[in-house]
């Protein structure tokens, strides 16, 4: 007697070796989709790196272009990169031939130096004078009924910087000078005045201002 087969008991019984070949086509699509996504990954990871370079890059170029600008005669400073975020120090107000008001900015090694009163100031102090012309205040002075109130106006007598390097400016104090008017170095007969104007202030290291608290 011929007994029909199972068609269902046919397809149960799959050969071992069919199913050891399936395994290994599943396990070699796997490891090629793993190690795909890790190329992928690899790919993006360089791109965010290289596009976060740029970033940095794009953003530092402004704030450093400004240093690329020409330097002073004699002591060859060029204008300090964000000088004008710097911390203030004092305010001045200045009479006679000079007649501005005047806001005294400093770097971190300046700030910390004239907080602490310390004489001499150490290498690396920058030290950055601007200059405004007097504005009345309109507003002000009709509250109070005349005029009596000004504010900074138009810029005034360049912007002046001291920069502290004992060795490099060995021969003035161990300062260097410069004066910039439109964001152009001032000629060398002004850069020459500087010294033996600040020669008056030799006894605190050549430095006319004083820290405001």
């Amino acid at each position: 007697m011929v007994s029909r087969a199972d068609p269902l008991a046919a397809r149960k019984r799959v050969p071992v070796a069919g199913l050891v070949g399936v395994g290994a086509q599943n396990n070699d699509s796997y490891q090629r989709s793993f190690f795909m996504a890790a190329g992928m990954r690899r790919i993006a990871f360089v791109l965010v790196a290289v596009m976060a370079l740029a970033g940095v890059v794009a953003y530092m170029a402004p704030a450093s272009g400004q240093a690329d600008g020409e330097a002073t005669p004699i002591f060859g400073i060029k204008i300090p990169p964000g000088y004008r975020d710097w911390k203030l120090i004092s305010v001045a107000h200045e009479e006679g031939n000079l007649n501005d008001l005047r806001a005294i900015l400093g770097n971190d090694a300046a700030i910390t130096a004239s907080r602490e009163g310390t004489l001499p100031f150490p290498d690396g102090t920058i030290i950055a004078r601007l200059a405004w012309s007097y504005a009345p205040l309109e507003e002000s002075s009709k509250a109070f009924g005349r005029l009596q109130s000004f504010v900074a106006g138009p810029p005034r007598n360049g912007v002046q910087f001291m920069v502290k390097d004992s060795r490099k400016y060995a021969s003035t104090g161990g300062w260097g000078f410069a004066q910039f008017d439109d964001g152009k170095p001032a000629d060398e007969a002004v850069h020459n005045t500087c010294f033996p104007c600040h020669s008056a202030a030799k006894a605190r290291d050549f430095v006319f201002n004083r820290y405001a608290p």
